[in-house]
């Protein structure tokens, strides 16, 4: 990847660079690459082969400005089964976010038929033209390849997405840390259904993984939207090119953006 990345590593700390400055304050860093740098950091503290980062959690209390950031990493429990593990952001030595993860064993389905959603019908990414970049959402903080709707249409809406930069630089994505600093689109993609465009800030994401996604795009379908008194939640399915990979949810404050 040839972009700028989000973070440079400088000893134990991460350096936030200018590419990950966030929509709603020019001064603070946006919710994905918190994520992301979360997803990272617990993966490479307790990941393993035989283990699938089945849930991640974080909580996003105080936006992080362009201070270097810590992650600390605590191991909760370590089961045959089960691996539980947790982090906590710091920039510029404040608290601003707390994630959870819980890693399950790879073991095999049991016997039978289950129910589950039938798959989307989706083109495949590289079929899908490259939309102007003028128009893309977020210009070019990711890929989109728009499959259905957009920002504003009523209704279920796909697109998907690609990342085009290193989380730290000089550090592959892996496929979880993909998901991960790609889930953050939840919000704008579940709760940017007005007219008026996004009106909402997310307070948290929830990614829920069946199986790690196979190459570099990640679809997502959004399938819930629903807000009073400025407290909303939103839900999107997520895809790669060979079927689904599970679901990530958020909820979120009504918010105005800080001027520029």
């Amino acid at each position: 990847m040839t972009e700028q990345p989000f973070f440079l590593r400088d000893g134990a700390a991460f350096l936030p660079q200018a590419s990950g400055r966030g929509p709603w304050n020019p001064q603070s860093l946006h919710g994905r690459v918190v994520i992301g740098l979360m997803g990272h950091a617990l993966e490479s503290a307790f990941g393993s082969d035989d283990f699938i980062p089945a849930r991640l959690t974080v909580d996003m209390y105080r936006l992080p400005n362009f201070d270097p950031i810590e992650v600390k990493t605590t191991l909760i429990r370590e089961g045959g089964r089960i691996r539980m593990a947790e982090a906590e952001l710091f920039s510029g030595g404040k608290s601003s976010a707390k994630a959870s993860c819980q890693f399950l064993r790879r073991t095999e389905n049991p016997p039978g038929k289950i129910w589950s959603p039938p798959g989307w019908n989706a083109p495949h990414p590289d079929s899908i033209p490259d939309p102007d970049p003028a128009t893309a959402p977020m210009g070019r903080m990711w890929a989109v390849r728009p499959i259905k709707g957009g920002f504003g249409a009523e209704g279920e809406r796909q697109i998907w997405m690609r990342e085009v930069r290193e989380l730290v630089g000089g550090v592959p994505l892996t496929p979880f840390q993909r998901v991960a600093v790609a889930s953050d689109f939840v919000s704008p993609f579940a709760h940017a259904s007005s007219d008026q465009g996004l009106g909402f800030i997310n307070t948290d994401v929830t990614v829920y993984l069946h199986r790690l996604p196979v190459g570099e795009w990640v679809g997502f379908r959004s399938v819930n939207h629903q807000a009073t008194d400025g407290v909303a939640v939103g839900e999107c399915w997520l895809y790669d090119s060979e079927g689904s990979l599970g679901f990530a949810s958020c909820a979120a404050l009504a918010q105005k953006r800080a001027p520029r």
